[in-house]
This record gives C-alpha cells, structure tokens and sequence, in this order.
C-alpha cells in the first residue's frame, strides 16, 4: 500500500563592424562572421528604431515563458552562449505564470501554476537567478485530502499513517498491494491510458480514490485518455524495467547505489521532506528575474510572422514589433510556444510537422480565487484551529464541479490578511470543458457551492472573489499516442532538413513548472551541442578559405581567428592535416 501510495504522490546581439577596436573588412561581414565574437564582447541586441531593422543572433527562443527564459538562462550560466534572443508575442513574461497582488488588503495569489516541486534543477534556476533568499517552502507534513462520500479524508504521506487511512479499504489496500509486488494481469503489449495501467497494477480503488483525482489536479485530464507512459512516465518505467512497481523500485535503488549522483551543488537550499515551493513574492519572481538578468535579450511584444530556412545556414525569422517589422538572422531556434501556434507558424516549412502538433489537445480550465472569513470554515476540518493543508481534490464521481482547492493561504507565508483563508480553486479540464460557455459569476456560484459541501458553512458569508481568470486552452493532454505524435513532428523536420530548429516547452517536456525548467536544461544542452558542432564546421571552412585565398592579408587571418578562436582553428587545422 505503500508503493500505491507513493504512486499517487509522484504521479540578440546585432552583428557589428566593429570587433574589440578591429574593423572588419567588408569583403567578411557579408559572411556574418563576427555574431557569436560580438556576444563575448558582452554586445546585445537593442531595441530596433526603425521599420526593415535587421539583428542576427545564435539562438532565438520564440517564448517567453517559462520554459523559454529558463532555456536562454541555461545557454548563458551553463554553456557561455550569451548570443541569444528570446521573443514574446505578449507585453509581459513569464507565460501562463500570473501572480496577482493587493498589497493594500494583504492578499497575493497565482491564477496559473500555483507552486512547484523543489528539485535540483529549479532551485538551480532560482540560485542562478538571484533568488535564493526568495524561496519559501510548503510544510512537508502538511495533509493533502481528497473528497470521498462527502468528508475530506487525509492521503496518507508515511507508513505511520496507514493505520489511520480511511480513504481505502481494506480489500482495496490488499489488492494495491499485491498488485504493486506483481501478482495482476500483465500488460496488454500496447500503450496504456492511466486508468488502464492503474486498474490493472493496483486496482479500481486506487484509481478511483487517488489516481483519477490526481490527473483532475495536475492535468485537468481524463486518465481514460491520459497515456501512462507519455504522462507518468517514471512510474509507467518501474514496471517496465522492474516487472512490477516494487520491483522496479528496488531496481532503481540498486542502480543508484552502484551510481551515485555527483556532488550537490552547495549552493543550493535543502527543503525538509517532500513539500513545494514558490517565491516570497509568488512564482512571477522567477521570470520577472530572469528577464531582469537577460536584459534586452528579452523582446516583449514581438510577434513571430513567419520563419524561413535561410541560404546561409540558419533562419531567418520576422517579427511586427512596436517599433516596426524586425528581420532576425539566427543559427538556431527553438520554439517554446504551444503546440498550436508552432503548427501554424511551422507549416510553410513543413505540413506533416505542423499537422502533427495541430493535434494536441489543450482543454478550458478557470482559476477562482476567494477568501473567506476564517470562521466560515467547519470545525471538523480544522486542525488545531487553523485551517492546514496543501488542500483537497475531487473525484469526478463524488458529485462535485470543482476539480480541487489548495489552501493558498496555508501552504505559504502572507497570502491573506489575519483571520481570512484564501482559497484557489480549479475548475473545468477535459471531462467538463462547457466552462467557457459560463460567465464569471456562474463560476464562482458553482465553486461556492461545492465547498459548502464539504469545507465552507453551509451559513456562511458570501466570498471575497478576487479573482476569475479562464484559460481556454490551459494544460496540454500527454494522450494515449502523444509520443507518437511528438516523435512525427520532430522526424518531419529532420527529413525537411531543418538543422537547428528545436521543439520545447510544455507539451514536450511536462507541464508541471519543474519539468518545463528541466526540459529547458535539456533543450540548452541540445542547443548549444549543435552550436559548437556548427562553429567547428565553420571554422574548418574558415580554414579552407586562408589556405585557398592568397589575397587574404594578415589582418583578415587575425579577423578569421578572432571569430572563431584559435581552438576551433587548431581543431580544423589538425583534421586537415
């Protein structure tokens, strides 16, 4: 029951002619031999004063949003490619992350992702964002609940809590058990949704109690739909790998063990237990921060028209910005924005491409945020007088439109005033997308009603609503098949030839907040490989050209190997030799 239990928690700088006080030659600029050498003069792309203006860049992130900063933040603290542009169709930042605050009455919420696992990789992002000192960490021990026959019953986060577990019974907890050991039908030899890999290694009520209300939290998804493997990959893994839960477990254990991890960084905090975490400020001090540290690398309001393969390796990309039409000349792009907006700009390179990501489904989700009173709240849900918590989710079975509420002002310091709880509500998702069709106030109602079942009063005050924010097409659905799909659009590139140009954000690499920072690790990673690749080739061609040309002076040899670095020329020298 443990491993059931465990299951469920887891689950641009402008090219110049001048170079370090050395004009370049004319019969050289045309070849745009000096973009990456103006980076590591620290040069910048401005803003563009005039209509027809033209930049050049090694990298430019179409998407400003979370993982597209964090993917220009990579390339510059990991790999030193500070030649990068990151273009946003919207006036601000940061994507779907929106922290609201009235400071003037003491409430600060998020109406998109409210918190994020804390792990290495986003807490590095924070470190190297200068925001060490702004994390602020949920209680670990803090109960998560979920709605069962009309009480909101605990979810088990240790063993020591088994024996007071009430969501299950105990047959149910048998046969999760067992089935986690192995003893269940084995696969089918096909890919599996959530619901049929979870009915099958665990059980109905696993599913049903903890799994299916999950999926509504984290995907606002139908787990009928959702693939295992696409979705929750790592645990769909421990059976693959293992034969079963347990036994991929053990598995994954004994390997860590014969390969540990390098050092941690000491830089980074270390939180107590498993919890989450966020910003003192809320989760828009990440993007706000990055952008702040990228400067004017960060274009807001810049929106992507079209892209072309160009002549001379690369792309070239134009924007209507408000200071005109922007043509930017670029070794690489990587393109951070939702699968729908690629597909539509990608499609004059590549139909099958855009035809695959047009496929992705995005369902209607809508954030309300309220506040009550802090007597409004039942006594029985009450610990120690106070309200404590992560907060509770909603099988779609137990009569409730609401998917889940998070105890906004429990789970993390100055969230509302004394003596007032905030509460952010989700409501809508795959399995209830006539939400857009309701207006502002009918949602509300139906979330005042749903917590009054359970949480709230039944004679309590109306709410402070502070806010109502609905996203259309919110959380992209890992279906049965999206691997599939994801795997087609990237392999149409390649056969179309479109070296450089990459695929990220969300839709490919997760859409929790530290999977999208993982994934722009990755995609960094990716990106600059294939920028040294290019540099090598270049260099080597470069090579060619002083050896061929005798009409190259000494100072257009210096100019050569101020471009590319006596590395890169050594490199091609001795494979020529």
């Amino acid at each position: 029951m443990v491993a059931a239990t465990a299951t469920a928690t887891a689950m641009a700088t402008a090219a110049s002619p001048l170079l370090n006080g050395t004009r370049i030659p004319a019969r050289l600029r045309h070849r745009g031999l000096s973009v990456r050498c103006a980076a590591v003069a620290g040069g910048a792309a401005e803003a563009p004063a005039s209509t027809g203006a033209r930049l050049s860049a090694d990298c430019v992130v179409v998407g400003g949003g979370i993982s597209g900063l964090c993917t220009a933040q990579a390339l510059a603290t990991r790999h030193g490619v500070g030649d990068v542009l990151v273009t946003e169709a919207r006036a601000r930042p940061g994507g779907n992350i929106t922290t609201v605050e009235r400071p003037e009455e003491g409430y600060l919420w998020e109406e998109g992702p409210n918190s994020f696992q804390p792990s290495d990789p986003v807490l590095t992002m924070a470190v190297d964002s200068g925001l060490k000192d702004d994390l602020v960490f949920g209680d670990p021990n803090a109960p998560r609940f979920v709605l069962w026959e009309g009480k909101l019953r605990p979810v088990p986060s240790k063993p020591a809590d088994l024996p007071f577990f009430d969501l299950m019974s105990i047959p149910g907890k048998l046969r999760a058990g067992l089935g986690a050991l192995g003893i269940r039908p084995p696969p089918p030899g096909r890919e599996e949704s959530v619901e049929e890999f979870v009915r099958r290694n665990l059980g109905a009520e696993v599913f049903e109690r903890l799994i299916e209300p999950f999926c509504s939290g984290v995907y606002a998804g139908d787990p009928s739909k959702l693939s295992m493997k696409a979705a929750f990959g790592k645990v769909w893994r421990l059976e693959e790998t293992g034969g079963s839960i347990i036994g991929g477990t053990i598995k994954t254990i004994q390997e860590r063990s014969k390969n540990p991890k390098p050092p941690r960084d000491a830089r980074l905090p270390k939180p107590k237990g498993q919890t989450v975490a966020s910003f003192r400020k809320g989760l828009a001090m990440l993007p706000n921060a990055i952008t702040s540290s990228l400067g004017s690398k960060v274009k807001l309001s810049w929106k992507l028209t079209s892209i072309t393969k160009s002549d001379d390796k690369g792309y070239v990309l134009e924007y209507e910005t408000p200071e005109g039409v922007v043509s930017v000349q670029a070794k690489s792009v990587i393109m951070t924005i939702p699968s729908y907006v690629a597909s539509n700009i990608l499609r004059p390179l590549s139909s099958d491409a855009a035809d695959a990501l047009s496929r992705f489904y995005y369902p209607p989700v809508a954030a309300v945020t309220v506040s009550y009173p802090k007597e409004a709240i039942r006594k029985e849900c009450l610990i120690d007088g106070e309200l404590q918590g992560f907060g509770q989710l909603h099988p779609r079975s137990q009569g409730v439109e609401t998917l889940g509420t998070i105890y906004s002002s429990s789970l993390f310091p100055n969230r509302a005033p004394d003596g007032r709880v905030l509460l952010l509500n989700y409501i809508g998702g795959a399995t209830n997308t006539g939400i857009v069709s309701k207006t502002e106030s009918e949602l509300v109602e139906a979330v005042d009603r749903d917590l009054r079942k359970m949480l709230i009063n039944s004679t309590a005050v109306d709410p402070l609503v502070l806010g109502v924010r609905v996203w259309p097409q919110a959380i992209p659905q890992f279906l049965v098949g999206h691997l599939d799909l994801l795997e087609a659009a990237k392999a149409a590139l390649d056969r179309g030839g479109y070296d450089g140009l990459f695929l990220g954000g969300n839709y490919v690499a997760g859409v929790a907040l530290g999977r999208c920072v993982e994934g722009a690790y990755e995609s960094a990673s990716q990106i600059s490989d294939f920028l040294t690749k290019m540099q090598e080739y270049e260099a080597t061609e470069a090579l060619k050209r002083m050896k061929e040309s005798k009409s190259m002076g000494s100072d257009d040899i210096r100019i050569e190997k101020v471009n590319y670095g006596s590395h890169f020329l050594n490199k091609a020298s001795d494979e020529a030799t």
